[in-house]
């Protein structure tokens, strides 16, 4: 059998010399200034084509035995290496754990911040001085509605003061310890408020009922109640501050002791349940912000200049009337000083009133017939005389007659006359 390069001698050495003609050309030609190689961008202009040739004959090879190597490694770590993963896996879980407890805990951080705030902003607003404090504890019964402050006498706190919240009111003191306090709430049966209705102007007593409701006892039956009527302190209690919400009308019911009488139920305004903060008012005497004291000083101010405005113009318009001329004669005698008391007459006493004394009329310069003292009296008709009057009563023959006659103006008694 023929030898395969002496059979093929004359192709395969057309190939050779092909192939160093084309190396040759490789290693000599460059890249013009205008190409580019889409293999490797960072080449410049002058990389030869046999560098580019070389590099695309050996780079698929490459890549393929590199991404092979970086998917056996995926393979191990993620697949095949999985000793730790359990242990990984609980310290995770138990830091998820911490991490939710720290969030619940910031959650309620943030929570009571918020009440606390809108805490803050009702006790700067509020008139009267409160002292805030927190609910740490119930009573363990369902009869009695009670519950404790972390507040006590130390803190300023006294019996039978109003324990309310921003929503409305809570209760009132009840017992006081050296650090804590005891409040009995309003909707415990033996509580009790003055309360008023805000639409009807009705007033009634607040008191709980067995069901832990407060209601409103002793009112007489009125169509004009109706439910979602919102409910006010009266004052009248002495205890809770007159205009604190007290929660709104839910239904009303009829009083089975008592014809003619009713029950309130009350929805209280403030969360009697669930109660986390509250204040105690401890004095009712008023007290101001900074800057309604200011504007109570600026009012007091303006008033204070008004009125001395309106002295000065009352005292301006009384030296105007001093110097304005009078009506009245300048040389009228003047009126008398009060005489000295008689001498049987007491010290005390006081003289009897002085005639008024009537100011002279000055005379008119130029008098016309309706000046004063200048009217000419006109000519009268003379008024005829009155007849004088004959009796004419007749009597008998005989008989004198005893009627008198009427007495003349002058006030002489008239004479008797005898008829014939």
């Amino acid at each position: 059998m023929e030898p395969f390069f002496i059979r093929y001698r004359n192709p395969l050495v057309l190939l050779v010399i092909l192939a160093a003609q084309i190396i040759g050309l490789a290693v000599q030609v460059r890249r013009t200034p205008s190409g580019r190689d889409v293999l490797d961008r960072q080449d410049g202009s002058g990389v030869r084509l046999i560098r580019l040739w070389a590099e695309n004959v050996v780079a698929p090879p490459e890549r393929f035995f590199h991404g092979s190597k970086l998917g056996m490694i995926s393979l191990w770590q993620d697949y095949l290496d999985l000793h730790n993963v359990s242990q990984q896996n609980k310290d995770l879980q138990k830091t998820i754990d911490r991490l939710r407890l720290e969030q619940a805990s910031l959650l309620e951080d943030a929570k009571q911040g918020q009440r606390l705030q809108a805490l803050l902003d009702f006790q700067e607003k509020y008139i009267y001085k409160t002292v805030a404090a927190q609910a740490i504890g119930a009573s363990g019964s369902d009869q009695a509605r009670v519950f404790y402050l972390d507040k006590g006498s130390a803190d300023g706190l006294d019996r039978d003061m109003a324990v309310i919240t921003p929503d409305g009111i809570v209760g009132k003191v009840r017992d006081v310890f050296p650090h804590t306090a005891q409040v009995l709430a309003i909707n415990d049966q033996t509580s009790g408020a003055g309360v008023i209705l805000e639409t009807t102007r009705i007033r009634g007593i607040l008191r709980g009922n067995a069901a832990g409701q407060p209601q409103i006892v002793g009112i007489l039956a009125d169509q004009r109640i109706q439910p979602g009527e919102k409910v006010l302190t009266a004052g009248g209690d002495q205890i809770f501050p007159r205009g604190l919400a007290v929660g709104v009308v839910q239904k009303i019911t009829r009083d089975a002791e008592r014809d003619g009488f009713i029950d309130i139920i009350i929805t209280p305004a403030a969360h009697i349940d669930r109660l986390d903060e509250v204040l105690v008012i401890t004095s009712t005497a008023a007290r101001f912000s900074p800057e309604a004291q200011q504007d109570i000083a600026t009012s007091d101010a303006l008033k204070g200049a008004e009125v001395t405005a309106i002295k000065e113009q009352k005292k301006a318009s009384e030296i105007m009337a001093e110097r304005l001329p009078g009506l009245t004669d300048p040389n009228a005698p003047k009126a008398a000083p009060a005489a000295a008391p008689a001498p049987g007459q007491p010290a005390g006493t006081a003289p009897p009133p002085a005639a008024p004394v009537i100011p002279k009329v000055l005379p008119a310069q130029h008098p016309d017939r309706y000046s004063p003292n200048s009217m000419t009296e006109l000519p009268q008709a003379p008024t005829p005389a009155p007849k004088p009057k004959q009796d004419k009563t007749t009597s008998a023959p005989g008989s004198t007659s005893t009627t008198p006659k009427k007495a003349p103006s002058s006030g002489q008694p008239a004479t008797p006359r005898r008829n014939p």
